[in-house]
């Protein structure tokens, strides 16, 4: 493996695990795809760093149990001042 690209599996994995991101917000934040962070995520950082993998496995299982209700939240937010009154 490519020297940059371990350097940039460990980074997104401690950003993962430092930031609870998710794997949008991370791929934003480094400006790469989501398919290279789960490719990075799943077998990557297996190979190099088994211990770094379990925290960063911990914490995308738990947005994914919690993703449901973030987009509850954000239609919440979406709709919340746009609701009109009729007037009688």
């Amino acid at each position: 493996m490519y020297a940059y690209i371990e350097e940039r599996v460990l980074s997104l994995a401690e950003y993962i695990v430092e930031h609870e991101a998710t794997v949008r917000a991370a791929a934003r934040a480094f400006g790469i795809s989501k398919s290279t962070v789960h490719q990075d995520m799943q077998t990557r950082l297996a190979a190099l760093n088994p211990q770094l993998a379990k925290q960063v496995r911990f914490v995308l299982d738990k947005n994914k149990e919690e993703r449901h209700i973030r987009g509850g939240m954000a239609t919440y937010r979406k709709y919340k001042g746009t609701e009109k009154r009729i007037e009688s």
